[in-house]
């Protein structure tokens, strides 16, 4: 890559990674790839078929038969799932309660990491989530691990939820990111794991600009050597 470059940015969840994300494959001109929608689309699908989420067999075969489309839009990314529009409902609680477990199968994440693999093959990519620095793009240009004290955490998640006009609990949420940190670093399968030359930039107190500008920074960085 000659004029561009891979970047993965991972990081527990509501660390700010798809919102930053986005804005810096906006700023270098990058297509940018949400993973976690494409692991929540299938979460969802898994759901409104009432698949039981133990059964690994069922959900790869499902898999197999789905088609997960991301588009640039204005605010978030656009989601298409099998043609249909499912940005905002795969923010539910119910799937953010429920895609942990579905990303712990082994045969979704094989199934969806060689997607996402295929995606990043001919073009410089912004990609987020919980394993692209180790398991999904181990050879990334330029590795950011993103984090954030689970207070500010909670906080984010609860003014997104309340801009959806979704009623919930402070504490509530604090628990859930909590016990989601937990399950995504201890699951067996491309655990939440900072990479060994990834880059920790601490977001807590720090403004979407701030963190947006230092990732484009060190990009730019890495472009000129």
């Amino acid at each position: 890559m000659t004029r561009g470059m891979r970047i993965a940015i991972d990081g527990p969840a509501a660390a700010g990674k798809s919102t930053i994300a986005k804005l810096v494959a906006k700023q270098l001109g990058y297509t940018y790839i949400d993973t976690g929608a494409m692991y929540r689309a299938i979460t969802y699908k898994v759901l409104q078929r009432a698949v039981d989420l133990q059964d690994e067999r069922s959900i790869a075969q499902l898999i197999k038969k789905t088609e997960i489309e991301l588009h640039p839009g204005e605010r978030v990314q656009q989601v298409m799932l099998d043609g249909i529009e499912v940005t905002d409902v795969i923010r539910s609680h119910e799937v953010t309660s429920n895609v942990s477990a579905i990303a712990a199968l082994t045969s979704v994440r094989e199934l969806l990491v060689a997607k996402q693999q295929e995606l990043a093959a001919n073009c410089s990519v912004v990609m987020d989530g919980r394993d692209i620095g180790t398991a999904v793009l181990p050879d990334a240009e330029l590795k950011i691990f993103m984090t954030a004290s689970v207070e500010e955490r909670a906080q984010r998640r609860l003014a997104e939820e309340q801009s959806r006009g979704v009623t919930t609990d402070y504490e509530t949420l604090k628990r859930e990111i909590s016990a989601r940190d937990q399950a995504d670093s201890a699951r067996e399968i491309s655990p939440l794991k900072k990479a060994k030359d990834a880059i920790i930039i601490d977001t807590t107190g720090k403004t979407i600009e701030e963190v947006t500008n230092s990732i484009v920074n060190y990009a730019e960085k890495r472009l000129s050597q």
